[in-house]
């Protein structure tokens, strides 16, 4: 059988993501046949990958799993905390199969995640070229005026360059309190956050309400679910990986 790239294994074993994997490899946490290997290296389903000194096994026949959650505040969204912070999967005890977030939401930030084992799913979410969507509800102190609300539309810069045009509508307006919707088309860190602050704004709420074509509709916070047929279709046209 053809080897495939190490990343492409780990992330197809439901370890985590391809681009996770990648930092592992370049880490040295990842060893194959007892041997620590690079990015490039490739690899057979009869080699042995170890990652922090611990086998993985590729399954047989891959039961791939999407979860949409609304994810609450004070969680972080890591696989494990070396802080023993609470972690989102903390709220996924009942999901047999292993899986891990998909991108991630700040500890204070909530709304949508997406979780799967699926490692190609994953990547092409993220990847910065889908330019996949991503609507957040916004409040903000203590007010918003013309100037700024077209410099969070048109880019503001972030750790050393521009973001990309960006949807941002008012939605709610009271003394000292704005509520935003704002549609980006990037996934950078604290992205929507560092965008507030650059044009002198305090984020006091932020709430993922969609990515892509995917809702969180009324799933109450600290739940999830799994992505329906139609759900799960839509978003893999809008990232060209329809199946």
């Amino acid at each position: 059988m053809e080897k495939i790239r190490i990343q492409k294994m780990i992330a197809d074993c439901g370890v985590c993501s391809r681009r996770k994997a990648e930092e592992l490899i370049t880490q040295g946490r990842v060893k194959l046949n007892g041997h620590p290997v690079k990015l490039g290296d490739k690899c057979g389903f009869k080699d042995i990958i170890t990652v922090d000194g611990e086998r993985i096994y590729m399954p047989k026949k891959k039961n791939f799993v999407y979860l949409m959650m609304n994810k609450p505040r004070g969680y972080v969204t890591t696989v494990a905390d070396e802080l023993d912070r609470r972690c989102v999967m903390d709220l996924l005890e009942d999901v047999d199969e292993r899986v891990y977030p998909v991108g991630r939401l700040d500890r204070n930030s909530e709304g949508l995640l997406l979780f799967t084992n699926d490692g190609e799913f994953a990547n092409s979410i993220m990847h910065p070229s889908r330019h996949i969507s991503k609507t957040y509800r916004v409040t903000v102190r203590p007010d918003i005026n013309d100037d700024q609300l077209v410099k969070l539309s048109e880019g503001v810069e972030i750790d050393g360059r521009m973001t990309l045009p960006a949807s941002v509508i008012v939605k709610d307006k009271t003394e000292g309190r704005v509520v935003l919707l704002m549609t980006i088309k990037e996934g950078r860190n604290r992205q929507i956050r560092k965008m507030c602050e650059a044009v002198g704004l305090e984020v006091a709420r932020l709430r993922r309400i969609s990515i892509g074509p995917l809702k969180l509709g009324m799933l109450k916070p600290g739940t999830y679910r799994e992505l329906t047929a139609d759900e799960l279709r839509a978003i893999r046209n809008a990232i060209g990986k329809e199946k």
